[in-house]
């Protein structure tokens, strides 16, 4: 039985909605959740209406900076959270259709992707040079970013997106990514096994892009892509080193949907996994061996 997943109402007005006034009127929630004011209390005291805190809240609503200060003086939000919320609500006027958020301490907890990821129907990724971080073991994942509190909050995040309901997933991995060894031989043993029970989950879709695929532009950079339900637009990211950039407007997404095109005509699957698995696998099996008659 498909669990009910909270998801943004359509905007009622001229106001569009975006990743970004979504994201901040989440933010705005948790200031007021935390701060336990009821809704008629904080309401009359601000001189709203609920609909207006309604639609501050999920975003469909453009909202001055004067309001989102009122209310989070009124909730009593302390200052980094303030300067936070404001310094957000302020960019949303520029660079419209990209912004960035820069990773602090832990990429896989940022609160516009943990949000959109909630309302997701299809997420789609892409890793050039590792195993993308959706299809990661714990271990794997501690190997490649050195971080405990990163790796364990990627497999929690992992475990989220798989819940009844959830999101169908592809992730492309490229053969490339089966040529280095991340952690220890154990590690990439454990990995390649992920891999290949991955093939038997219902809603996700390992897929290889060989080494052999014709050289594409779109396989040079990572890029992940989600897509929501009506009335919600697809929004596209990419990781890099400290920041995730986002891109929410079709020009920039278009770009990103292009490259999932190409990794879509050029990917392999349940098959393509085990032939290009196959190498590192008898790698790993020749490591072990010699380790054992090492021993003897």
């Amino acid at each position: 039985m498909e669990l009910h997943r909270s998801r943004p109402h359509a905007p009622a007005h001229q106001e569009v909605s975006t990743a970004r006034s979504r994201e901040l009127g989440e933010e705005i929630r948790q200031v007021w959740q935390r701060a336990g004011i009821p809704v008629a209390r904080l309401t009359k005291s601000l001189g709203w209406s609920p609909g207006k805190l309604s639609k501050i809240q999920t975003g469909t609503r453009g909202t001055s900076l004067v309001d989102i200060a009122t209310l989070l003086g009124y909730c009593g939000a302390d200052r980094e959270t303030r300067d936070r919320i404001m310094s957000m609500a302020a960019e949303t006027d520029r660079n419209a259709g990209s912004f960035v958020r820069v990773h602090d301490g832990c990429p896989d907890t940022l609160l516009v992707l943990t949000l959109h990821e909630q309302w997701a129907r299809t997420v789609t990724v892409y890793e050039p040079l590792a195993v993308p971080s959706l299809a990661q073991t714990e271990e794997y994942a501690y190997a490649l970013t050195g971080s405990k509190t990163t790796a364990r909050a990627r497999t929690a995040r992992q475990h989220h997106l798989r819940r009844p309901g959830g999101p169908n997933i592809v992730v492309y991995v490229h053969e490339a990514a089966f040529h280095q060894i991340v952690g220890s031989p154990k590690v990439m043993h454990d990995q390649l096994l992920r891999l290949t029970l991955m093939c038997n989950w219902i809603g996700t879709s390992p897929r290889v892009i060989p080494t052999s695929a014709q050289s594409h532009s779109a396989l040079q950079h990572p890029a992940a892509v989600l897509t929501f339900a009506d009335p919600l637009d697809p929004l596209a990211y990419t990781e890099i080193d400290g920041a995730t950039v986002f891109h929410d407007a079709p020009p920039r997404r278009g770009r990103i949907s292009g490259k999932n095109a190409a990794t879509r005509h050029v990917g392999t699957g349940r098959q393509g996994l085990s032939e290009a698995t196959r190498p590192m696998g008898r790698h790993l099996r020749r490591r072990k061996h010699a380790r054992l008659r090492a021993r003897e």
